[in-house]
């Protein structure tokens, strides 16, 4: 077997991997910011500066999630490209 093509099947895999993995931290995040804007609805307590201090901080964590994932992309195209 070729060693581009051995290379091309481990970069493969490890791409696949990566996104598997991914969505699966997507699926679990998303979860929990469902539970915590249930939460944050129900917490008559809570004062609306610390619900809006939760909402950005839920947004940013998306922002930098989604980067992240932008940049590992690109990282494996280059690769690929290489190849």
């Amino acid at each position: 077997m070729d060693q581009k093509q051995v290379f091309k099947q481990m970069v493969d895999f490890n791409k696949s991997a990566f996104n598997n993995a991914f969505n699966a931290m997507v699926m679990v995040q998303d979860q929990n910011e469902t539970l915590a804007n249930t939460m944050l609805s129900q917490a008559t307590w809570m004062p609306e500066e610390g619900k809006k201090a939760v909402k950005e901080w839920v947004d940013t964590f998306k922002k930098g999630r989604e980067e992240y994932k932008k940049t590992v992309d690109e990282a494996f195209n280059k690769v690929e490209e290489f190849f």
